[in-house]
């Protein structure tokens, strides 16, 4: 008998589906090319199929995701099992509709893709001041609520990055099943999720999660901090903290993980098939381990590439991911090499400080204070190892 993932004993308001406590995020599956938005199906599908068997039945998708590769790769890894088994959920691209004929297509479009006649989940996708004004256009909302008035989208709901405030606006300004919200042991304080997830609670709708490890950066940390929960754990990953923490929060159904291989997707299927929630002692290690990472200076990059393409160039995650990689290891030698490795074409120099990609940024990074503070870096790092 396979052991299944766990389900929270908790009748959400309005949700009849039990989604599984873990759900599969389709954004950063394993590709081909890590240059080219192409998925390895082979290796992706095996990561679904062990996933289903476990008892995951969440899936994530958006229409930007891998270039759009991202949806119909889903459609065809699930088609095989019964509809009824799983939930799909999937997003409207506000930044993509100008008028609700947009809307219309894109949907349409994406139910084909998916081979799907209905979406469980559906959102108003990356919601924030700027992006919520599109669903103020006549005909958007009140199309996606038709659609789930004929059953084409069982739940209607958004994710969100911005202020609390804004999210306080954004959730009374029309009827919602559910808030998909970033939420993980660092964003708590450092980006006031705390808050965000009490408006949603107080709201009276299910929570999903999104980025619980942070793009990847609450699964490695650094070795001191890596080092405190191992003690305390020995036979627990690093991510797992970090999953566990999300999946503890009361009013969270289900935590997103954009898994990327195999090794990935057991850890977290079996972190949720022996689900233990954080307890006050487990906290306080979190806590110590999080005071020790914060001293070093990383940019909270979640890798979502938003701000990409650059007009100029730059490779904007790389070089965050490289420089935060130098930050919590102090390797300098190996950060030269690899943020030289990136692409002279790639590198933070090419910034000009357009400040087009200021407002597509979710966690409001100032990206170009921060590339031309990781030039000025480079070059004093690149004078002294010459």
């Amino acid at each position: 008998m396979v052991n299944k993932v766990y389900h929270k004993e908790i009748n959400f308001k309005g949700i009849k589906d039990n989604p599984s406590l873990l759900g599969f995020g389709c954004m950063r599956l394993p590709k081909i090319d890590s240059e080219k938005p192409d998925i390895d199906a082979t290796q992706a599908e095996e990561m679904i199929d062990y996933a289903y068997k476990h008892g995951v039945n969440y899936f994530d998708t958006a229409y930007p995701y891998h270039q759009g590769l991202s949806e119909i790769f889903i459609g065809e890894a699930l088609k095989k099992y019964p509809r009824e088994s799983f939930n799909l959920a999937n997003k409207m691209p506000g930044w993509e509709v100008e008028s609700v004929e947009d809307a219309k297509r894109i949907f349409n479009e994406q139910l084909k893709k998916c081979q799907v006649d209905y979406f469980d989940f559906y959102l108003c996708h990356a919601l924030s001041t700027k992006n919520f004004e599109i669903y103020k256009k006549p005909g958007i909302m009140e199309f996606l609520h038709q659609m789930k008035a004929e059953g084409k989208i069982r739940h209607l709901g958004f994710s969100f990055h911005d202020t609390p405030e804004v999210l306080n606006e954004i959730i009374h300004s029309y009827k919602w099943d559910f808030v998909q919200l970033q939420l993980n042991y660092l964003d708590w304080d450092f980006q006031n999720s705390k808050k965000q997830y009490k408006i949603v609670a107080d709201y009276g709708v299910p929570i999903i999660v999104m980025e619980p490890v942070r793009g990847g950066t609450l699964a490695s940390l650094s070795e001191k901090s890596r080092k405190i929960l191992k003690d305390a754990k020995p036979n627990q990953s690093i991510a797992s903290w970090a999953i566990r923490y999300a999946a503890s929060k009361d009013n969270v159904m289900t935590v997103l993980s954009g898994m990327s291989n195999l090794e990935q997707t057991k850890d977290n299927v079996d972190t949720l098939i022996n689900f233990e929630p954080i307890s006050s002692d487990d906290q306080k290690v979190i806590n110590k381990a999080l005071k020790v990472f914060l001293e070093n200076n990383t940019i909270p990059c979640t890798n979502c590439k938003y701000c990409m393409p650059c007009p100029h160039g730059v490779d904007i995650p790389g070089v965050f991911k490289t420089y935060n990689k130098y930050a919590i290891s102090k390797f300098e030698r190996a950060f030269i090499k690899e943020y030289e490795d990136l692409g002279k074409e790639k590198l933070a120099e090419n910034c000009i400080a357009c400040g087009e990609c200021l407002d597509k940024c979710p966690q409001s990074i100032d990206i170009p204070k921060r590339m031309e503070e990781i030039d000025k870096i480079y070059h004093e790092l690149k004078k002294k190892h010459a």
